[in-house]
């Protein structure tokens, strides 16, 4: 089948334009509370997001421009400027630029090179700061260079979303044209044989979609009336009975017996109405629903068609022959749904490229194919869908991610070996975090599988879970609901209070007896299938006051999962499966990590939906304080050990790193550099490769030997570029690779801060 080109070049606009919006939106939200970490980290993704999509589709300039301001929003978002108002008009006009090239790309013009003064401007701007946080004078010298600068060219008007055309039932006439189709007139004969189609913004149709998920929503509180209703007719029923019983129909009785009999046999009659009315509505509103939701669905050959071509070419880019295959394209999803998933499985399938695939000489000495394999499927999966995106490669090691971790101090090690594997394996989705062997200018960065895991489980309420085998490969599972309208979830009730768990995250629920929950090193668990589960009673996670259990032998357990973990939380009813609208919290209610949304109950109640990762890690810290103990317990200051024959480069390297609060100390070749970490333990070690007495290679070499720095970063800084220098240097054990030609004060703090915070 042919590369239709411009079906995805109509997509990257779209998205393109998606990034640009939340890139100027939150430069304003920035400029009215400066120093919002998510919001940073949010534009640095939008652009990275921009360079990535952009660079696969052969659009050079708007690569360039989005790399650029790519490096001025990690500069910001790093601390090493400050977002000052003439900043922020180079970030706006970046945007106004950027907007305007995506007009010619979506109506087929040439797009030419990029404003070359703009991006002179941005790159100023990403390096000119030499000084800590907060000086003033260097993020003005900035704004003074935006200020000079001709203005970009507006933005073209962005042309309205069109949906996807939903068929009409034939006419035996010709339809009249719509106001905005400019197609040739058909002879009245042909016309009649084709589907008539109208033309709706798909603005119109989201709401058409809100409204059915609040009808949908209010028709499950409506249900939960009628069976109310029914229940106070057969206590209406018991009632008259026991009247009956004790007056009997003596002295007059007879006549309120009478009256009673018929408004008990009206109430009757209007709850079976009712009744049937429901189960009538049952029917329309799923009908409606079905309907409604057919209009939004879209293959996910949509989304998966458009990756052939990039795997092709980052195959090439990396060197590797590679087999891509795609399977379940059919299975549909919501539009909006798969918006947002291209992002995340670029991420994937270019870390599944880069760290997951062996090269062709190491995949022929572990006796695979030397050509790799990267399988991406979907399919429905009980009420969800799930893409599965799997690699042949070697694997993930667990020790390996052990290792950044504690070389990232983001846990101690005794932490750490407490840890089952799955929790090590998550440890993936931190932001920054990276199982690159080494970090260069091309990898490493740690940059992709948090912005997976934020638009899968955070944004659309899914879950991600991970299944790898050293030497064998991984699959990653994504598991996703079939709509946003509308999300299944699970009511319970616990001490009182009526609370919701999406239904995308609950693995099984269960009844289990009071004995059968047992202690493991001061935790409970309980046995099932031969998996020890850890359990934790839903109330002391939410902080609730602990209600005393009495002598009930039953305990109700929800088991909820996050990826391969498993946490069964004790609860005191289950309520019930309902498909309700949720939510967002409020903006003001924004930090509460715990909830992810709320919807409206019986009663209008409003009922919280649970995030539950979060619970994972309140659970962790109920069951083991040290956690929560030990970041406070790392904040002393980082000390790191620069290595360099050249007084001046030292010095450099020095004022650099201790302006950002590290503590240095220098050496002036390997050797002495060797003799002071037998004597002092560094948190870092920075070194060049050409020095007297001991290279740099040959000092990385002797500190891994050392069991002491076996797991200490170590980054090398020099002028050797050639591949076969970066290999060795991954071959003694250096984290990082720096090239001195490449080198500026950001790059070298982005790595430092990468690899020990």
């Amino acid at each position: 089948m042919a590369f239709d080109q411009s079906k995805f070049l109509a997509r990257f606009v779209e998205e393109a334009r998606e990034h640009c919006s939340r890139i100027s939106a939150g430069l304003l939200d920035l400029e009215r509370s400066s120093g919002d970490a998510e919001t940073l980290n949010s534009l640095f993704r939008s652009a990275h997001t921009i360079k990535g999509s952009s660079r696969m589709m052969k659009l050079a300039a708007i690569t360039e421009l989005s790399h650029h301001m790519e490096d001025v929003l990690d500069a910001v978002r790093g601390g090493r400027v400050s977002l000052s108002p003439p900043l922020a008009d180079i970030l706006f006009r970046a945007v106004d630029a950027l907007s305007a090239m995506l007009g010619k790309v979506a109506a087929g013009e040439q797009l030419g090179e990029a404003p070359k003064v703009l991006c002179d401007e941005l790159t100023a701007a990403a390096t000119a700061s030499t000084s800590p946080v907060g000086s003033v004078g260097s993020v003005g010298s900035v704004g003074s260079v935006g200020l000079e600068a001709p203005k970009a060219a507006p933005a073209e008007p962005e042309a309205p979303v069109v949906a996807t055309p939903a068929p009409l039932p034939e006419a035996p006439h010709v339809a009249p044209a719509a106001a905005d189709d400019t197609r040739p007139a058909q002879p009245a004969a042909k016309a009649q044989q084709q589907t008539d189609y109208l033309r709706i913004n798909s603005a119109k149709l989201d709401d058409l979609i809100r409204l059915m998920g609040e009808i949908v929503s209010e028709h499950g509180r409506f249900r939960r009336h009628v069976w109310r209703l029914r229940e106070i007719e057969r206590a209406t029923e018991r009632f008259m009975a026991r009247l009956a019983d004790s007056y009997g129909t003596q002295g007059g009785n007879s006549e309120l017996a009478a009256a009673g009999a018929a408004l008990h046999l009206s109430l009757r009659q209007a709850v079976r109405s009712m009744s049937d009315a429901s189960l009538m509505q049952d029917h329309l509103v799923g009908d409606l629903q079905e309907t409604s939701l057919k209009l939004r669905m879209l293959p996910l050959s949509t989304v998966f068609d458009t990756l052939r071509r990039s795997v092709r070419d980052l195959a090439r880019e990396h060197g590797k022959e590679i087999d891509f295959v795609v399977d379940g394209g059919e299975t549909e999803l919501d539009r909006k749904i798969i918006e947002r998933i291209g992002d995340p499985l670029i991420h994937m399938i270019r870390n599944a490229l880069d760290h997951g695939l062996e090269n062709p000489e190491e995949r022929a000495a572990a006796g695979k194919s030397v050509k790799g394999t990267i399988t991406l499927s979907a399919f429905y999966d009980g009420g969800c869908v799930t893409i599965a995106l799997s690699d042949d490669g070697k694997g993930m090691s667990s020790e390996r991610i052990r290792e950044k971790a504690l070389a990232k101090r983001l846990y101690d090690a005794d932490t750490l070996g407490r840890m089952s594997r799955s929790e090590i394996t998550n440890l993936i989705f931190l932001p920054g975090f990276s199982t690159s062997p080494i970090i260069t200018d091309l990898s490493g960065r740690g940059v992709g599988m948090d912005v997976v895991r934020k638009n899968i489980v955070d944004d659309l309420k899914g879950a991600i879970i991970i299944e790898t085998q050293e030497g064998k490969g991984t699959t990653f599972f994504l598991r996703l609901p079939l709509n946003l309208a509308v999300f299944p979830l699970f009511l319970v009730s616990v001490n009182g209070f009526a609370c919701a768990l999406p239904a995308t995250s609950i693995a099984e629920m269960l009844s289990v007896r009071k004995g059968e929950i047992i202690e493991i090193v001061h935790k409970r668990a309980i046995r099932l299938r031969e998996q020890i589960i850890p359990v934790e009673d839903l109330a002391a996670v939410l902080g609730l006051p602990r209600e005393t259990e009495g002598e009930a032998d039953e305990r109700l357990l929800v088991i909820v999962r996050d990826g391969d973990e498993k946490l069964g939380l004790v609860v005191d009813e289950i309520l019930g499966r309902e498909e309700m609208v949720v939510k967002p919290l409020p903006a003001h209610m924004q930090n509460l990590r715990l909830v992810s949304g709320a919807t409206i109950g019986e009663g209008n109640n409003i009922i919280n939906v649970f995030h539950v990762p979060e619970l994972f890690k309140q659970a962790r810290e109920l069951a083991e304080p040290a956690r929560r103990q030990h970041a406070a317990a790392e904040e002393r200051k980082a000390t790191v050990l620069v290595v360099d024959d050249s007084i001046n480069t030292r010095e450099i390297e020095k004022s650099i790193l201790e302006a950002y609060g590290y503590l240095v100390d220098t050496a002036g070749d390997g050797e002495e550099a060797f003799e002071k970490t037998r004597a002092e333990m560094y948190d870092l070690v920075i070194t060049d490769v050409e020095m007297p007495r001991l290279d740099g290679f040959s000092l990385t070499e002797r500190l891994r030997g050392d069991d002491r720095y076996r797991n200490v970063p170590i980054i090398i800084v020099t002028s050797r570029e050639k591949d076969e220098d970066k290999r060795r240097g991954i071959m003694v054990g250096a984290d990082a690779y720096i090239v001195k030609g490449a080198f500026d004060q950001s790059n070298l703090l982005e790595t430092v801060k990468n690899l020990i915070g």
